[in-house]
């Protein structure tokens, strides 16, 4: 008698919900451009995405609260003068995003707390240093300000937003950059590139400690450190079969787990959840999101479920943990965009019975504050990622308008340009639409007195007209009549 053991897991059950669309983003121009990204960003104050635009590139970013149908004329971010590819939140202040463009330049940018009232066109610095279009930003776990770029110029530069310098400029590449992954601590850089090879790089030196072939297919491969030092990547065979593995650092050229998924033509993101050891593939034009958990058993990527939708995807945007609902058993949250302009937004859920904290499922996790300055990282300090509870819940600080830097920092120049402080910054975007109304006023007062003042205008000269008309018959009555002589 044969009986089969079910591999135990807590994660065994995770359930994908898509919320009613009245909950989600509808009416979204979502970006048609071919460049393989996401189009999304997401963090606990806002959602960003990549719109089309005319003249120049956009995106629009949303409170999470601006739910529903979005009006055809709604603020956006535009200051590009090419489209843009790649958008990322700052781990370390959820008001400041990156974006990178067509036109070469990467800009970083301060979003109000209440989002935008008018289209935001002043970035607090661009970044110049690319000869070709940026379709690649990351920021850096641990180092505040810093932030790595890539662009199909073959080069990868690393920043410190704080000063606007390039720190370190990396040219190992060939060929396009395709994905970038900083390790836990930040202190590897791991990177697959258009000639089909994935390489573990020193970020501070640029130099290449390992290097194999990732994929033996042409198309686009990416690949992500996790928590403990593995690395994942998904890719193509020579057939065009879509695949993923699972490496050593050690052994990058010898996978550990190497398998076939289907045949589809769209390009997989691996999004992770370094808390819980899932991972989820989100394909390009695929209908479905695939969820596995990593772990030290064989065959070590067990897969869990596939969470089905009748659309296919153009983007998504994974919610950091702090930003999940953790009453609800929430462990991820995903902001899906489809074609017809929705950004469906599903949430991951494991089926708990009890309304307790579950602490198996909430370890201490990704916090928003920097455990190094970027000078202390490129002068060659690491640091584990400062760690917070989610116990009660996440409380965002008051303002990030308080950082420290001990150089000249430009977020802060850009911060005070929106407003000396952050609470005039709050106040003024409230009064703003007060101030527009009482201009509408007044053009409107001015209209009706001006058109008052033509009127009387056009009164006193037909007055003029009929007085001037009196005063020639009074002094001569008999004019037509001239008298004769005989009647003088």
């Amino acid at each position: 008698m044969s009986f089969r053991v079910v591999r135990t897991s807590k994660f065994r059950h995770v359930y994908g919900q898509a919320l009613k669309r009245e909950q989600c983003y509808d009416n979204i121009r979502v970006s048609k451009s071919s460049w393989d990204a996401t189009f999304c960003a997401v963090n606990p104050k806002f959602l960003a995405i990549i719109v089309e635009s005319a003249g120049g590139g956009a995106f629009i970013v949303l409170p999470h609260n601006k739910v529903g149908r979005l009006a055809a004329d709604h603020p956006l971010v535009g200051g590009h003068k090419g489209p843009v590819l790649d958008i990322a939140w700052c781990p370390h202040n959820d008001n400041v995003i990156a974006s990178g463009s067509e036109d070469c330049v990467v800009k970083v940018w301060h979003i109000p707390d209440g989002g935008l009232v008018k289209t935001l066109t002043e970035p607090i610095v661009d970044l110049v240093f690319h000869q070709r279009r940026v379709g690649l930003v990351l920021w850096h776990p641990t180092a505040l300000n810093v932030l790595l770029t890539a662009g199909s110029d073959n080069q990868v530069a690393i920043w410190n937003v704080g000063t606007g310098e390039a720190l370190v400029k990396i040219d190992c590449h060939p060929d396009i950059v395709y994905s970038a992954c900083f390790n836990w601590d930040g202190s590897q850089l791991l990177t697959t590139c258009k000639d089909k090879k994935i390489r573990i790089i020193n970020p501070r030196s640029g130099e290449v400690e390992s290097e194999a072939v990732c994929h033996e297919g042409s198309k686009a491969t990416r690949a992500i450190f996790l928590r403990h030092g593995l690395v994942f990547t998904t890719g193509f065979s020579k057939m065009s079969e879509r695949q993923y593995s699972l490496r050593t650092p050690d052994a990058l050229n010898e996978p550990i787990v190497m398998v076939e998924l289907d045949t589809s033509n769209g390009v997989m993101f691996p999004l992770y959840d370094p808390d819980t050891n899932l991972v989820y593939l989100c394909g390009k034009g695929d209908s479905v999101i695939r969820y596995f958990e990593i772990t030290a058993e064989p065959p070590f990527v067990h897969y869990i479920n596939t969470f089905q939708t009748p659309d296919p995807q153009r983007g998504i945007g994974m919610m950091p943990k702090r930003g999940c609902d953790v009453t609800s058993c929430e462990i991820s949250r995903f902001y899906r965009l489809n074609n017809s302009g929705l950004c469906q937004v599903i949430t991951m859920t494991v089926p708990r019975k009890s309304e307790l904290f579950q602490e198996d499922l909430y370890p201490d996790t990704f916090g928003d504050s920097a455990a190094l300055s970027a000078e202390e990282w490129i002068e060659g300090k690491d640091a584990e990622p400062i760690l917070i509870s989610l116990k009660d819940g996440y409380k965002p600080p008051e303002s990030k308008a308080t950082i420290t830097v001990t150089k000249r920092n430009m977020l802060d120049k850009g911060q005070a340009k929106t407003g000396k402080t952050q609470n005039q910054t709050q106040i003024s975007d409230k009064t703003l639409q007060e101030f527009a109304d009482e201009i509408r006023k007044l053009k409107a007062m001015i209209v009706k007195h001006e058109n008052r003042i033509r009127a009387l205008e056009a009164e006193v000269a037909l007055s003029k007209a009929n007085a001037d008309e009196d005063g020639s018959g009074g002094d001569g009555l008999n004019a037509g009549h001239p008298l004769g002589d005989d009647e003088v």
